[in-house]
């Protein structure tokens, strides 16, 4: 204890020391002060003052400026997204179709077009993802992972799909390989009944085009442990007499 006071002593001493040479430089009269400022205006302006500014202009945007877009990229997306529900996939990632809006006519945003100019939003991200789910359907595999691969949201069942949607491209592409990885990334994105199964199965699917038999049975009989009461789940046996048989396992 008397070492730590004897520590603390000595930092107080040479504390002390600068004050005494600052008190020496600066002259607490409104003079002095001023004659401070202007000898030191450049780092007063553009540390404080620039600090200021960088503070104001980060709540502006967070709660003012982002605000607004986020409720403009929303009111967009919702026109792909009623064209992607009837599966008019092309319209729904293109635009182009007059719609009417609060502001009267207008031609609607694709969701191509939602993603780009409403980058760093959720609706934005969101954007991201539909394009993809677009372009798998329609066969365009490559664009799809290139929108896909720009979603960045963690809702705990999208976000599988998106995953897994990347698995579906390389599956299409014959990248089985890399399909498997995708699936089973997807399958422990978040670990539930819904997602987690589907995307074990298409990885166990894949190990059989690869004849990896056993890496099939090992994902095959985990579906059958943690999720027997899914649909997969419930149909696993007969895959898992397949695997066994084909493997000679």
């Amino acid at each position: 204890m008397a070492d730590i006071n004897e520590e603390a002593a000595v930092e107080k001493v040479q504390a002390a020391e600068p004050v005494e040479q600052t008190k020496k430089e600066i002259d607490p009269s409104l003079d002095g002060i001023r004659l401070f400022y202007e000898k030191n205006k450049k780092l007063v302006t553009y540390g404080g003052g620039g600090l200021l500014v960088l503070i104001i202009a980060i709540f502006a945007y967070k709660f003012y400026y982002l605000p607004q877009v986020e409720e403009e990229a929303a009111n967009e997306i919702f026109w792909a997204q009623n064209y992607f529900e009837k599966d008019s996939f092309n319209i729904a990632l293109k635009g182009g179709v007059q719609v009417y809006s609060a502001q009267g006519q207008k031609a609607m945003m694709g969701f191509e077009q939602v993603a780009e100019e409403f980058s760093g939003t959720k609706s934005g991200s969101l954007a991201h993802y539909c394009a993809g789910i677009c372009l798998l359907r329609t066969g365009k595999y490559e664009q799809a992972i290139e929108h896909l691969n720009q979603y960045d949201g963690n809702d705990e069942i999208v976000a599988p799909i998106a995953i897994g949607a990347i698995g579906d491209c390389h599956m299409e592409l014959n990248h089985v390989d890399e399909a498997i990885n995708y699936y089973l990334k997807a399958a422990d994105k978040s670990h539930n009944k819904f997602t987690t199964p589907v995307y074990l199965k298409k990885a166990g699917f894949a190990y059989e085009q690869k004849a990896q038999y056993a890496q099939a049975l090992e994902v095959y009989e985990r579906i059958k442990k943690e999720f027997s009461t899914s649909t997969e789940g419930k149909e696993i046996a007969r895959d898992i007499a397949k695997v066994k048989a084909l493997g000679n396992l």
